[in-house]
């Protein structure tokens, strides 16, 4: 908790003064262009590897970077999404997996989360990404394994947000695109899924 307090202190000492006009304009609106959906997990700081200011992203947050279908109860995050599309007329919605996600590490090993009777009711937003994986993919080794399922996870989680009445409109008007990504903790660097060529490619060189 200290380094938390002392963080806070050198905020208010250095980055606050610094921004003050920028935060006087965020404190009245916002106005984000871009809905970030991604995992819980505590070495994705979107802000950072984006490089992105206060008031560029509108960040929703779970375990596994969940979206539930139109109809489904799943905490707050469809209510986060429409207030975005909706009120907030984000021009841009990404949903961004990650590598060593826990979530998907549990969809593969469920028998090692016995007794989380919570994150096994959860798996059922991500146990689709199977179905996405083709036989070699199914029986590869591990770390392939899991890369194969967090991609297929993005792609169950952006099919989920297309049940969405208020998703379709937003994207038949033109006003909305929505992208799926995967963030690769070791290298830094981020896939954008290519829906011509069907697979993740590079998002910059």
């Amino acid at each position: 908790m200290e380094k938390l307090i002392e963080g806070h202190r050198r905020f208010l000492a250095d980055a606050f003064p610094a921004r003050r006009d920028q935060f006087h304009l965020l404190a009245e609106r916002q106005a984000p262009e871009t809905l970030f959906i991604t995992c819980a997990d505590s070495r994705i700081v979107p802000d950072l590897i984006l490089q992105t200011q206060p008031g560029d992203l509108f960040i929703c947050r779970n375990a596994g970077n969940v979206i539930p279908r139109a109809g489904e109860p799943a905490g707050g995050v469809s209510a986060t999404i429409e207030y975005a599309v909706e009120v907030l007329r984000v021009r841009h919605l990404i949903v961004c997996g990650h590598s060593d996600c826990g979530v998907i590490r549990a969809l593969m090993a469920p028998q090692a989360f016995t007794g989380l009777t919570s994150v096994h009711g959860w798996l059922q937003h991500v146990e689709p990404a199977w179905e996405y994986l083709g036989e070699v993919e199914r029986n590869a080794e591990e770390l392939t394994r899991h890369t194969a399922l967090t991609h297929a996870n993005v792609l169950v989680q952006l099919d989920n947000l297309r049940t969405h009445s208020y998703i379709l409109r937003a994207i038949a008007e033109k006003r909305l695109q929505i992208h799926g990504w995967y963030y690769d903790i070791l290298s830094g660097r981020i896939e954008q899924f290519d829906e011509e060529l069907g697979k993740f490619v590079a998002l910059a060189g």
